[in-house]
């Protein structure tokens, strides 16, 4: 009871506090899962009785307390003894309080703590007479030589039950070696646990033997759990080192420094690792040549490094190596096998190429080229067909015209040299050339011997002289013109000149390109003179040359050309003018609208360009303009302008006073975007032009029904050539009844003509029928007698046939053309205006 005193004044303290906690927050607490722990009677302090899963009750408590003092909780769940607890009772609680201040949140966990419990298995009935006071079945190391010679069956160890003490034991092994392979390995006696082993192993292929061991009483019954049993082999050294290839092939470049690698080789045993047995030693039995010695070998690793820097493969381009491994490190108890190493020694750049002499001389003509005047031998240590080999050859000096070019002949590996620019023997009577040649891949040798000993070798080139033709030098001549210079104006021209005098008299001289035509030469001179006024900002491409081709011709026909480049100087006689012609501003989202100017004269006379308006109200009381830069300025419009069309003239004056004007048409629109501007002026033009298209189309149509008549009685006049009797008795009648009938007109043509009494009359006509002032007037044919058809027109517009009797009906082409054409006319105009 006294122990029980304190701790229930601690309990009633943490039971106030906790009633205070609850006061200040306000909130009730929730109960998570219940959690047990089963533990010992007896705990020191600060040992572990188990772990709560908090984050699962309240994963953002920040306040956590345990209801016992006995007991406390970590952040991470682990809940320790506080000091040495005593259970008296089977059954022990209490609460861990978690809190989160934040949310107003409380929960608790509810712990209980129990005794442990040893659980009885229901044993046997024959198990009492087993027990036992001491136990010593457990295994027992064992193991067994590799190889062994016996005698065999070979005693390898005794397992023995402490339950043999008291009771009669039978033992039995099991696994491999026992009942799987290698079968009938090793057998135990029965009643003795004696281990027995029948014949050699190899630890190569069995290492290791894991046994079961068991023990049994005579019913069967297992006194002892069964117990693992290995029984290991112990290595022999009876394995030799084998490389992992015969012949191993390695290269290394000649002339190497010492220490270069050369290849690595490499051996296995399959004897027991880690032990002497497959500690493995490298070293040369023999190197084939001999001397000098080149190459070591690493004696653990088995890296094969240069030791010598005589590596040349002009003297010895292969080696033979005969490599040995020995396992015991090396000792000469140890067993050994032997490679062979071939060592190929590739060619480097190790010999500068020679010339087989130092001096040696060529001719060649004036004035040709591309032709080959020399070929130059070299000699070269190193591999044939290889970049170590291969020659380039170079012209040091000599060469500064570009006369010259030097080659390299690929299958010979001669240096060929061509004449690729014309020489000029009245120059260059003769030319010295220098020759140096190297090798494709750079020089490995002494760097010193390359700077020191460059292979050289003097070529002496003839120039023999020729009877040539003039010659044009320079091959272009610049003269000067100013733009806009009146027809017939002089300009210095082209000048050729015989090599052989040096002069210039007895040439011709012709024009051979003028892409303008605004030039023209004298032939005796070669003075140029002009035949048009030449516009610089004519010239493609702008403020280039204007070049014109020349040919000069002497006596024999010869000829050479030249060019003359003349330079137009520029004058102000271009205006600027305004990239745009139609802009579209949306009210009131845009503001104004930028324009720009270009002037394709020179900028000395062009920007900057001064941009204005006309002084006139109507424009000024709408639009403003202001500069943007020197060939912008900003068309702006005032609050009082309205949705409509503008046109407004612009004067843009360049800064040498050149002017033009240019009228804009400003489209004032109400949209978001220009692109979306809709018509407002000409959209109702656009409907009234679709009407005059209709229009148009009726009066082609009338127009083909007149048109179809004059061929139907064109064909009626070749058929017939007189017109019927009954044709002869009708009159043409122009009636104004508000509907006529289905009066139509056909012949034996395929037409069809109904009269106002529908008889049908074999007369090819047709019927013309029109809309004038609100009444339809028709043309009839209908019988009368011999009449003249004459046209009247009466009061109130009514037309009507003035019948004159007795006559004949007569009407030529020229006639029908006479009548018809008018009414064409008018149904034409009535289509266009309506």
């Amino acid at each position: 009871m006294a122990a029980a005193g304190p701790q229930s004044s601690l309990r009633g303290a943490l039971c106030r506090q906790l009633l205070l906690t609850l006061v200040v927050f306000s909130f009730a607490c929730e109960a998570c899962k219940k959690v047990i722990f089963h533990i010992p009677s007896k705990l020191e302090a600060d040992k572990v009785v188990g772990r709560v899963n908090l984050k699962e009750c309240l994963g953002s408590a920040d306040h956590i307390q345990s209801s016992d003092p006995d007991f406390r909780v970590l952040e991470d769940g682990s809940v320790y003894t506080a000091h040495a607890v005593v259970l008296s009772d089977e059954k022990r609680s209490f609460t861990i309080w978690l809190s989160d201040s934040k949310k107003q949140t409380q929960k608790e966990i509810p712990v209980l703590l129990e005794h442990q419990k040893k659980v009885l298995r229901k044993r046997h009935t024959k198990e009492t007479v087993l027990r036992r006071s001491k136990r010593r079945w457990a295994p027992i190391p064992c193991s067994m030589l590799e190889n062994s010679l016996g005698p065999f069956p070979l005693f390898l160890q005794q397992v023995q039950s402490d339950a043999a003490q008291n009771y009669t034991i039978f033992y039995s092994i099991s696994g491999r070696g026992v009942d799987q392979e290698p079968l009938n390995l090793f057998f135990i006696e029965k009643d003795t646990g004696n281990l027995y082993c029948t014949r050699p192993v190899d630890r190569e292929e069995y290492d290791v033997f894991d046994l079961i061991a068991h023990a049994s009483t005579a019913d069967g019954y297992s006194a002892d759990l069964p117990l693992p049993l290995p029984i290991r082999v112990e290595d022999e050294n009876d394995n030799h080192p084998i490389f992992t290839e015969t012949i191993y092939n390695f290269e290394v470049p000649e002339s190497s420094r010492i220490g270069t690698t050369v290849g690595v080789i490499c051996a296995t045993d399959r004897d027991e690792p880690d032990t002497m047995h497959t500690r493995l030693k490298y070293s040369i039995l023999e190197q084939t040549p001999g001397s000098p010695r080149i190459f070591s070998v690493h004696p653990g690793t088995g890296v094969i490094t240069t030791v010598s820097h005589y590596l040349d493969r002009e003297a010895v381009d292969k080696y033979s190596l005969i490599m040995k491994v020995q396992d015991m490190d090396g000792q000469f108890f140890g067993l050994m096998s032997t490679a062979t190493c071939i060592i190929t020694v590739k060619d480097s750049n190790d010999n500068l190429p020679t010339f087989r002499q130092k001096a040696y001389e060529a001719s060649v003509e004036e004035n040709t080229f591309d032709v080959e005047i020399l070929r130059i031998p070299i000699e070269d240590k190193d591999l044939i067909n290889t970049a170590n080999w291969r020659a380039n050859f170079t012209i040091l000096n000599g060469n500064e015209n570009g006369h010259f070019k030097i080659s390299t002949d690929k299958e010979t590996n001669e240096g060929v040299l061509c004449v690729v620019k014309p020489l000029n023997y009245e120059e260059d009577r003769q030319v010295v050339l220098e020759i140096g040649v190297g090798n494709e891949a750079p020089f490995t040798g002494d760097v010193t011997l390359r700077m020191t000993n460059m292979n050289r070798a003097r070529v002496t080139v003839h120039v023999k002289d020729q009877d040539e033709g003039p010659e044009c030098r320079p091959a272009v001549q610049y003269v000067q013109i100013k733009e806009n210079s009146p027809v017939g104006s002089n300009i210095n021209g082209y000048k050729a000149y015989d090599p052989e005098t040096r002069s210039s008299s007895g040439l011709r001289y012709k024009l051979l390109h003028d892409p303008k035509g605004w030039i023209t030469i004298n032939e005796i001179s070669g003075s140029l003179e002009t035949s048009k006024i030449l516009d610089r900002e004519a010239v493609t491409p702008r403020r280039a040359l204007y070049n014109v081709t020349v040919l000069a011709i002497d006596k024999d026909s010869r000829s050479c050309t030249g060019t003359v480049a003349v330079n137009i100087e520029d004058e102000n006689d271009n205006p600027p003018k305004i990239l745009q012609n139609y802009l579209v501003i949306c009210k009131p989202k845009m503001e104004y609208v930028d324009i720009s100017a270009v002037d394709p004269d020179e900028p000395i006379h062009g920007p900057p360009f001064h941009f204005s308006l006309p002084k006139t109200p109507e424009i000024n009381r709408l639009w403003t303009l202001a500069k943007v830069n020197d060939t912008a300025a900003r068309l702006s419009y005032l609050k009082n302008a309205k949705f409509q069309e503008y046109y407004i003239s612009i004067t843009v004056k360049d800064g040498g006073g050149q002017s033009a004007i240019t009228t804009l048409r400003v489209n004032l629109c109400d949209c978001t975007h220009p692109d979306k501007c809709r018509m407002t002026a000409g959209s109702a033009g656009m409907v009234l032009g679709k009407w005059a298209i209709l229009a148009i189309l009726l009066g082609i149509a009338l127009l083909f029904s007149i048109l179809l008549t004059v061929v139907c009685g064109l064909v009626s006049a070749r058929n017939e050539k007189t017109f019927p009797e009954d044709l002869a008795q009708q009159n043409l009648i122009i009636s104004n009844t508000e509907a006529p009938g289905d009066d139509k007109v056909c012949s034996a043509n395929g037409f069809t003509t109904h009269t106002v009494d529908n008889s049908s009359q074999g007369f090819c006509g047709t019927m013309g029928s029109e809309v004038r002032n609100g009444r339809q007037e028709t043309f009839e044919m209908v019988k009368g007698g011999n009449q003249t058809l004459e046209l009247c027109q009466g009061a109130g517009h009514h037309h009507t046939l003035d019948s004159c009797r007795g006559g004949t009906v007569e009407m030529d082409h020229s006639e029908w053309y006479n009548f018809t054409q008018p009414r064409l006319g008018e149904e034409s105009i009535r289509g266009h205006t309506g």
